[in-house]
């Protein structure tokens, strides 16, 4: 009966083998056991080798997919920003605008017209996850304001934001624009 493991075991190798002696057998065995060894370790490297790839081929589409996502969530970033302006224009527009003129007979559907665009504006951008940042009467976030200028204050607590010089925006979760405050210092 023949053994796998064993090839010696079988008769027709123990057959060829009988004239050779023990010693140059044992060397062969030992040089077919290193090689085999070194086989072993060879195929190891080169198991983790292939884990290594796989594992860095996840990584990378992962990372593409991702980079993809926030391509399409943030594509219209450059172009909000210039609406910004068209923003700000509306909203000094409006305050421009002293309350008895807005009484007006004459200047009431223009008046109205300015809002309503600015209300559209507003509608396309909310849309879009541009949102407006919260300020007056807030702590300064330096991660939102912007501090243009200290105004001394007894009422207010130090670092409290008094005043919105311009309006700030977030797209999702990303600043777009930082608002400009004024903020409240130490009262003299």
């Amino acid at each position: 009966m023949s053994d796998d493991k064993n090839p010696q075991g079988d008769p027709a190798v123990q057959a060829e083998l009988a004239g050779v002696p023990d010693e140059l057998l044992e060397k062969e065995s030992d040089k077919l056991g290193d090689a085999l060894d070194r086989l072993r370790e060879d195929l190891e490297a080169a198991k983790q080798e292939v884990l290594y790839a796989k594992a860095e081929t996840q990584n990378v589409r992962r990372r593409m997919e991702k980079d993809i996502a926030d391509t399409r969530a943030y594509a219209a970033t450059g172009f909000a920003r210039d609406m910004l302006s068209v923003a700000d224009n509306l909203s000094r527009a409006l305050d421009s605008v002293p309350q008895e003129l807005r009484e007006d007979d004459k200047l009431k559907g223009f008046v109205a017209g300015i809002e309503a665009t600015a209300r559209e504006l507003d509608k396309v951008f909310g849309q879009h996850g541009i949102t407006r940042i919260a300020a007056t009467g807030l702590p300064l976030d330096p991660n939102q304001h912007q501090a243009m200028l200290e105004v001394p204050s007894a009422d207010v607590a130090p670092g409290t934001v008094m005043q919105e010089l311009q309006a700030g925006y977030m797209i999702k979760d990303r600043l777009l624009r930082p608002a400009m405050v004024a903020v409240a210092k130490k009262g003299e």
